[in-house]
């Protein structure tokens, strides 16, 4: 084709791609519908104009269209990695692994169904190989949901459902492009009916091959990134390498899936870029990915939309009735999912509930596109495969994208008006009233300065007042009308603690826009903030308050890294989770106490002075909840939380030193060679600040152990050994330490946190340098009490022997375990072991006896 030719089509799509998109929200369209009407128009139009006879003129410009180098390879080896990568980088997936089980079954389990239920459908009606109609149902189960997750973006829907909805569209396209491969090469080689466990049995290996292609693809790319640091393009240009390169690892060398390799790459890079990469770059990286993956995703559509009209060319009547087939068969296997499973895991607590208007919009949002026509030319492509096959995957393919984004696109907002998702609740609807009665009054107040700043005409200032003073009145009755009737204290408590967590959202952002806080920091602090959000729309306050326990807690991993370093020896992990727990509390305790502002400023006046005051107790409590925990953190690592806070104050002196920079050449007052002289010296020496200190546990144990209470008369000689002796405990707030009826040979010391111990109905609290479990020990009797941890604790425990050898060297120790003794049944039998003899008081005969 002529490269001039070529190359005015493209710059002609790419504007018929930014016309398309304000034309579909004027329509009320979903832009993939618009996109794909566009390009079948083209590609109909030069089919029309290449065969009529009523003019040759434009004969050129049809066959030119009709002969664009268009194949199945071009989408799935250049379009289709983009669109998948850029999905990938934008994923959160500490948020994603919250709702695995629900996003697996949209993705991987409804392709299943859906393929065998088309599948074996087809085939019982038509009589075609099951082979073929397995292919077909591949083809056809790969969902498009961008239009259904646009819409409801644009209508408020819970973000967990769109987030569900983002997940099954990454992984569904990933699933049915490995089942297609799986039953194309069966397809090929001729091989009509094999046994489904046969072909199942391959899929592992093309699951697990694109896994390793994609992992290894990503891992060295991000050792190439951190060599070219200093270089923000030769970066992004390593990144850009990375999907394609995944690919086709995947695909020629392993014979693996090419589109697992590239969702395992994009998964690598987005978990562990975050952290290794500047904050700045990883914004324009993502920023960048975007914009690639809008272009490929709008060229992908309008190409595979040329292709309609050559693929329904042969269609035939008995062909009208195979694609109704597909549709109700695709229609029952997404109703069994959505209508059947899902409850199921709902009920079984696995899965979050999906109220049935939104199953149903999703349903009928299942529109297919531009991914089911590239496998279906793919198909028509092979030259190993049956014509008569070729020409009914083509049209049966293209007849169910083409029902799906003319019947089902164009009514999809129809549908979810008729559904309601489109109208404010009662609640909202009266929110709404008073915002708009607060927004008013503080607008008037700015009206009211700026006119008299401008010393504008009064008749015009007086007009205008008039009538903004009768919209705001009407505001107000508005809002006072549906204050009680529609707004309970527990429900203005449960929107104020949302937008509290929505404005310490935005203070998140911008302390990362600022560079205070890392990509990855920023990423766990949104993690924990949405977290919040949700929790106070399903359980108000309770929910709220859960979420901010939770996000204080040491989780599984945690867990994993402790005993990793204290049975094996390997405390790399420990060390990093624990640096990053600190960095995480300084940053936390920070934008909480920013928040105090926002509730007085805006929540005060939204819902009132009761509202306002349990906002600031609850908030009060998180920052209390903090502080608790970085101070446990501060004895156990003294020193650590310094130069961390160093660090900061060095990462804003340089924040506030470039901003005053930039001042400065705006004003005129440096020119362009002395801010950039000026911005590479401070780009260097945040280079150098933005490496954090390593954090030496062995160290720092050491150091607690001299600083605990009990242990302040050892010398140093003894502190040494102890130390040594001394196992490190990491508990979770609810976990129990120890169970009653069970034997006692460890003595535990509260280094952090607080532990409630129950005995004989009893509840006692014990906190910071208490210490329990001595009495078992000494008496060796069964424990009586069971200790469970009531806040994340840090622990130190010492077995039978070490504590034995202890008490004889401490007399502080000594004097405690006597006072502990005191009331208790065991006290005679306590006060009578040698180790308390050493310097036992006068009075100990009589105790003795």
């Amino acid at each position: 084709m002529d490269i001039v030719l070529l190359t005015s089509f493209t710059a002609f799509l790419f504007l018929l791609i930014a016309v398309a998109e304000p034309l579909a929200a004027r329509l009320s369209l979903p832009f993939s519908v618009m996109l794909a009407a566009v390009g079948t128009l083209i590609g109909g139009g030069a089919i029309f104009l290449l065969n009529t006879e009523l003019t040759n003129a434009f004969n050129p410009l049809a066959q030119g269209i009709l002969a664009l180098p268009i194949r199945s390879s071009v989408f799935l080896y250049v379009f289709l990695p983009t669109l998948i990568f850029q999905a990938t980088l934008e994923m959160n997936i500490r948020r994603m692994l919250d709702d695995w089980v629900p996003i697996l079954t949209l993705a991987v389990v409804a392709v299943v169904v859906a393929t065998l239920t088309i599948g074996y459908t087809l085939s019982w009606i038509s009589g075609l190989p099951l082979m073929v109609c397995l292919l077909l149902g591949s083809i056809v189960s790969t969902t498009d949901p961008s239009a259904v997750v646009s819409i409801f973006r644009s209508l408020s829907a819970p973000k967990r459902l769109a987030r569900i909805i983002e997940g099954e569209s990454l992984l569904n396209d990933a699933a049915a492009i490995a089942l297609f491969g799986l039953f194309m090469s069966y397809v090929m080689l001729g091989v009509p009916n094999p046994s489904l466990a046969e072909a199942f049995g391959k899929f592992p290996g093309l699951i697990l091959g694109g896994i390793l292609s994609g992992w290894l693809s990503a891992r060295v790319a991000l050792m190439l990134m951190g060599l070219f640091s200093r270089f923000e393009t030769a970066q992004i240009s390593v990144s850009v390498a990375v999907p394609y390169l995944a690919y086709i690892g995947a695909e020629q060398l392993l014979g693996a899936s090419g589109v697992i390799g590239v969702v395992a790459a994009g998964l690598t890079l987005n978990f562990m870029g975050p952290g290794r990469l500047a904050p700045a770059f990883w914004v324009n990286l993502r920023e960048v990915w975007g914009l690639l993956a809008h272009w490929a995703g709008a060229m992908i559509f309008i190409l595979a939309a040329l292709l309609i009209p050559r693929l329904l060319g042969d269609v035939r009547l008995t062909d009208l009735a195979l694609v109704l087939v597909v549709i109700l068969a695709a229609f029952l296997a997404r109703a069994i999912i959505l209508f059947g499973v899902l409850p199921l895991l709902t009920a079984l607590g696995l899965s979050p509930k999906i109220q049935r208007p939104y199953r149903i919009a999703i349903m009928w949002g299942g529109l297919r596109g531009a991914v089911t026509l590239a496998l279906a030319l793919a198909v028509t492509e092979s030259l190993r495969v049956p014509v008569e096959t070729k020409r009914l995957v083509g049209i049966l393919a293209t007849g169910f994208t083409l029902f799906t984004l003319i019947v089902q696109g164009t009514t999809l907002r129809g549908v979810i008006s008729l559904l309601g998702l489109d109208k404010l609740s009662p609640l909202d609807r009266a929110l709404s009233n008073q915002v708009v009665a607060v927004a008013l009054q503080s607008v008037r107040e700015g009206v009211a300065q700026a006119t008299e700043n401008y010393d504008l005409t009064r008749d015009t200032v007086r007009s205008e007042a008039k009538r903004f003073a009768a919209r705001l009145d009407a505001a107000v009755e508005r809002a006072e009308a549906e204050d009680t009737a529609e707004i309970l204290d527990r429900d203005r408590i449960t929107l104020g603690l949302i937008a509290l967590a929505g404005h310490e959202r935005e203070v998140i952002l911008q302390r990362f826009r600022e560079r205070a806080i890392s990509a990855r920091l920023s990423e766990q602090a949104l993690f924990d903030v949405n977290r919040l959000i949700e929790g106070a729309r399903s359980s108000g306050r309770t929910g709220y308050q859960r979420a901010s326990r939770s996000s204080l807690g040491y989780g599984p991993t945690f867990r994993m890294a402790a005993i990793l370093r204290n049975r094996f020896g390997v405390p790399g992990p420990l060390a990093g989770m624990t640096a990053d727990r600190f960095e995480m509390l300084l940053a936390k305790r920070l934008i909480l106490k920013d928040l105090h502002g926002f509730i007085d400023r805006r929540i005060r006046r939204i819902h009132g002075r009761r509202v306002a005051e349990l906002l600031h107790e609850l908030l009060n409590r998180r920052i209390e909840a903090v502080e608790t925990a970085l101070e446990g953190l501060r004895l156990q690592y003294p020193g650590y939380a310094e130069e961390l806070e160093r660090r900061f104050i060095r990462r804003t002196a340089l924040r506030l030193e470039e901003r005053e920079y930039h001042t400065m050449r705006d004003d005129g007052l440096i020119g362009a060679e002395v801010h950039t002289q000026l911005m590479n010296d401070l780009d260097q020496r945040r280079n150098r600040s933005e490496t954090r200190p390593k954090l030496d546990l062995a160290l720092r144990k050491n150091e607690l152990v001299r600083q605990f209470p009990l242990f302040a008369d050892l010398d140093d000689a003894e502190l040494k050994r102890l130390s040594k002796e001394v196992r490190t405990r990491y508990i979770n707030a609810g976990h129990v330490i120890t169970r009653k009826d069970t034997p006692a040979r460890t003595v535990y010391f509260v280094a952090s946190g607080a532990v409630e111990q129950l005995v004989a109905g009893q509840t006692t609290r014990l906190g910071r340098g208490d210490m329990f479990g001595q009495m078992g020990v000494l008496t060796s009797r069964i424990r009586r009490a069971e200790v469970r941890a009531i806040t994340p604790t840090s622990l130190l425990a010492l077995d039978e022997t070490g504590f034995r050898r202890l008490l004889k060297r401490s007399a502080a120790l000594r004097q405690v375990v006597r006072d502990s003794a005191k009331g208790k049944a065991t006290a005679a039998e306590v006060l009578r072991l040698p180790e308390l003899q050493v310097d036992a008081p006068l009075g100990g005969d009589e105790a003795k006896g």
